[in-house]
């Protein structure tokens, strides 16, 4: 009997990566799709190209010959302006949708969402899959318009599921984020022995590595569903502070060179995040395992001394909730 198999798109990418090893790790045969290779995939067979321009049945081919029985969605870049995100995501689902259409066997497609397409809410709310949705930055809305697109798609006779994830930490963070550029400024003032001084957001965020959602994704690829938007997350808002501090220990940043400014920060994406995950218990017999603490250390941990330059903005994962600026 053959190995199931599965397409990962976007392979290449901080949750892609993750996705093809957890996929793999449970005996699967793994298609990683991008626009170029990475040396972290070379164990995987690899197709180059650009989803977004790709016509929907070149597309399709990749998940008839041979056959996949799941493909993921792990891509969609950041990008500067609206016309940039909904190119890159909006356009690439609509492609997307439009290929599994043309795929006669119709295999599950599980589509990233993120925590951040219910917009932001009072403080102690806790988030439901049937919370109306109420984005108000272009990353969220766009990201609620792919989710869409995907359950629309399901309407009409795709086998879809959106999984809604927290803000993700652990090991190969994108370079927009918050983590990953928090994470580059502690490199550089370690390196340099400078002060760093920290402004941090008075705010609170549900948070899960990303290697506890490539987990989800492997069960939702096959478990059967009746939902389908599922929350992912560890159900636990917490202070975006701690996630500093668990950072300068896993770095080993000397304590008496940290300086916290008296400076007031707001996050784009709210105050408050946090995700009822009771469905994804039931639906994917599925629990977070990964401690934030040992996530953050992990991401520290595999970023050794290959940081890239500075992101030019920090993604909404948690822009805003912390600065640093080295003196």
């Amino acid at each position: 009997m053959s190995s199931p198999r599965v397409v990962v798109l976007g392979g290449t990418g901080s949750v892609g990566r993750q996705v093809c090893a957890a996929f793999a790790g449970h005996g699967w045969d793994v298609l990683a799709v991008a626009r170029s290779a990475a040396p972290h995939l070379a164990g995987f067979p690899f197709a180059a190209l650009d989803v977004t321009a790709a016509e929907p049945r070149r597309l399709a081919a990749l998940f008839t010959e041979p056959r996949a029985d799941a493909v993921v969605n792990a891509a969609g870049g950041w990008g500067d302006t609206a016309e940039e995100m909904t190119y890159s995501h909006i356009r690439l689902v609509d492609r997307l949708v439009e290929a599994l259409a043309l795929t006669p066997h119709r295999p599950r497609l599980v589509h990233v969402g993120s925590v951040h397409e219910y917009g932001p809410v009072p403080y102690g709310t806790l988030l439901r899959e049937d919370t109306a949705p109420r984005p108000v930055t272009p990353y969220a809305k766009t990201k609620l318009a792919t989710s869409r697109a995907v359950l629309a798609g399901a309407g009409r006779g795709l086998d879809a599921v959106v999984l809604r994830a927290a803000n993700m930490s652990g090991p190969h963070p994108p370079k927009e984020s918050f983590l990953a550029a928090l994470m580059l400024r502690v490199e550089r003032a370690l390196a340099a022995g400078e002060v760093l001084e920290l402004s941090v957001a008075d705010a609170r965020r549900d948070f899960i590595d990303v290697r506890d959602v490539a987990a989800a994704i492997v069960r939702a690829a096959t478990a059967p569903l009746d939902d389908r938007v599922v929350n992912l997350g560890r159900g636990e808002a917490v202070p975006i502070g701690s996630l500093v501090d668990w950072l300068i220990e896993a770095s080993g940043f000397p304590r008496d060179r940290v300086e916290l400014l008296d400076r007031e920060v707001r996050s784009k994406g709210g105050d408050w995040t946090r995700l009822d995950i009771g469905l994804a218990r039931r639906a994917l017999s599925w629990e977070p395992r990964i401690g934030l603490r040992e996530s953050v250390r992990a991401m520290w941990q595999a970023a050794g001394s290959t940081a890239g330059p500075a992101a030019g903005s920090a993604a909404e994962s948690a822009a805003g909730s912390a600065t640093a600026r080295t003196a």
